[in-house]
């Protein structure tokens, strides 16, 4: 699960009997026990992994084994479960080594201390007058709502009234720093706020999808390469201007294609004048055009235009645009309306188009172009006209909030400003591309487990959100199991520069693959809260829309994969739910097949 035990680090007798995971409930005496039971049930809810690496896996094994003996095997598996790679055999061996490693001086502090550093709340009420009103964040951590709880807060309808704050999406960059490659904790370390950290991660991301050429993987049987469409998109001033940074990560890759081309466009031009002189005197060919080099292709350009670009770049190339409209109104246009073709770009499917110039066909093979947008939510809807749009369901969202605190613009930052900063960041990276580029083709691939972890999540979320959401969020979890898997390779390749591992076979680290889920299951919320606002066609829709949705979601989501009615009352009233609209919300998935109820009170997800 994290890596094989090691016996000379802790000793340990040898053919001591396995003990079986048998899971007991646990009742409510006030004992330390208890203390356990409800910060677990809290892991539970956030569905958050706690055991980080070897090392703090191995501890928790210690500190329950020292507080409960045998009684801590049940929370051992409940903790650990929510690691990507476990098992219940390999849980159940490390727990009986933790049990015969006597006198290791680790206590259950160290349980309560890790789920804190994890964003879970250790405290325990004695007897709260009412619940206190958490928003519950996926990833693990909460923040606390600063408006007051009702009790009766949107008894009417799906519980949402009109004006209600909107439930806090998930952050992931900061939290999964620690697992990054060291590229990219370097521009973690410069964000000023949490989703400062997630739109610089993802935009870092986004940018260098488009020059990794000769990375590649297999998904669905086809070769896909690592690049990404995101769009970022907030209010006016809300901080998304900071993208801009991320494009001088791969500056220097641009100018040295436009060194190149003006070098051969003069070359070019003096083999013409040659050419005009001479073409009467003696038998020359005429001189080919050059073709144009650049990695940068402005969104306002023609269809052939983008088309020639990919072209002369072998299929490369990238649009970082910070407004949204600037693709919108292109595709709206009579020459520009390349729509079809940025699709297919998305698939590498080939693309054809003449020159008329020339009256030239050209099939461009494998094309592979990424594209950075901002912009607001109206910006979003210009461009992406209702929820069957297929361009909807290729973007990475990311729903940047307004934060209403004034930043001091007059800090001093360490090393010089923020721009000259990731222009250093350019450089490093430069050299490295240089240095990839000769390795050859290079293969990407996940490991088994890893493989089995990733069907596992998005079978399940497959499944429940078109029911949740309607048919049409289909696409976009689909494609977002596309997104997630060039994620984890872009994270993979970058990782060789820590340590100058180059060859031609990539086999995913857990690390690499951990952020990606991590960074996926984020995403998929960012990308039902831009969703709910795009017109819809048709009548597949549910009933419930918008933020009631939403928070619907949060909700299922908040659940364990078995739970019982208490467990489901505590996980709505940290989400403000009131009590009645979660029983509906319970009654509805069972009967929808989300949910299995198993005894009275009890109940499991449909898909365990």
């Amino acid at each position: 699960m994290k890596k094989t035990f090691n016996p000379e680090e802790w000793a340990e007798p040898q053919n001591q009997p396995v003990s079986q995971h048998t899971p007991q409930p646990k009742a409510q005496t006030g004992t330390p026990e208890d203390d356990i039971e409800i910060v677990t049930q809290r892991i539970e809810a956030a569905h958050v992994d706690i055991t980080g690496d070897y090392a703090t896996w191995r501890d928790l094994g210690f500190a329950l084994s020292d507080a409960l003996g045998e009684n801590g095997r049940d929370y051992y598996h409940r903790i650990s479960r929510f690691y990507p790679g476990y098992t219940e055999k390999e849980c159940d061996s490390q727990y009986d080594k933790c049990l015969r490693a006597h006198g290791t001086g680790i206590t259950i502090k160290t349980f309560f201390q890790l789920a804190k550093d994890a964003g879970i709340s250790v405290s325990i009420p004695s007897l709260p007058s009412h619940p206190s009103h958490t928003s519950f964040r996926p990833n693990g951590a909460t923040r606390q709502n600063t408006t007051s709880f009702s009790p009766n807060e949107g008894n009417e309808g799906d519980g949402a009234s009109e004006g209600e704050e909107e439930p806090p999406l998930p952050t992931f960059a900061r939290e999964i720093r620690d697992l990054l490659p060291e590229f990219f904790r370097k521009i973690v370390d410069q964000s000023v706020s949490e989703e400062d950290a997630d739109i610089l991660l993802l935009g870092s991301l986004t940018v260098i999808s488009a020059v990794l050429p000769n990375v590649s993987g297999i998904y669905n049987k086809r070769p896909v390469w690592s690049n990404l469409f995101l769009f970022v998109t907030a209010r006016a001033s809300s901080g998304k201007g900071r993208l801009s940074l991320c494009k001088y990560l791969i500056d220097p890759i641009h100018d040295r294609l436009r060194e190149i081309n003006e070098a051969e466009e003069m070359e070019y031009e003096q083999k013409m004048q040659q050419y005009q002189a001479n073409k009467k005197k003696m038998n020359m060919d005429k001189p080919q055009e050059p073709p144009l080099r650049m990695l940068f292709i402005p969104a306002n350009s023609s269809a052939t235009a983008v088309y020639q670009v990919l072209g002369d770049n072998d299929g490369q190339g990238i649009m970082f645009e910070t407004e949204g409209d600037t693709l919108a109104n292109t595709f709206s246009s009579d020459y520009g309306n390349y729509s079809d073709g940025f699709r297919k770009a998305f698939h590498h499917e080939n693309i054809s188009y003449v020159r008329r110039k020339d009256r030239e066909y050209v099939n461009l093979k494998n094309p592979r172009l990424s594209c950075l947008l901002t912009g607001t939510p109206k910006q979003v809807q210009n461009l992406i006209t209702d929820a069957e749009n297929g361009l909807f369901s290729r973007f990475m969202f990311y729903y940047l909030t307004t934060s209403l605190e004034w930043q001091n613009v007059f800090a001093k930052a360490d090393g010089g400003t923020a721009d000259n900063y990731f222009k250093g960041l350019g450089a490093q990276f430069n050299d490295f591309y240089n240095v990839l580029r000769e390795v050859g083709e290079i293969t990407f691939h996940l490991t088994p487990a890893q493989e089995d972890a990733f069907n596992g999540y998005f079978s399940v979320v497959h499944r429940e959100y078109p029911q949740l959401l309607g048919d049409e969020i289909i696409a976009s979890v689909r494609r977002l199991g596309l997104i997630t898997f060039r994620i984890a390779m872009i994270l993979s390749a970058v990782r060789t520069m820590d340590d100058g591992s180059f060859g031609t076979d990539l086999e995913c680290l857990d690390d690499d693959f951990n952020s990606a889920m991590a960074i996926s299951k984020a995403l998929l919320q960012h990308t039902a809260r831009v969703f709910k606002d795009l017109p819809r066609v048709g009548t597949q829709r549910p009933a419930g829309t918008g933020q009631k949705t939403v928070r619907r979601q949060l909700f299922l989501d908040a659940l364990p994969d078995e739970f019982d009615r208490q467990t489901f009352i505590d996980i709505s009233s940290r989400l403000g739910m009131p009590l009645s609209t979660a029983e509906r919300n319970i009654k509805k998935w069972t009967e929808e097949g989300l949910l299995e109820r198993m005894d009275l009170g009890q109940y499991r997800k449909a898909n365990k």
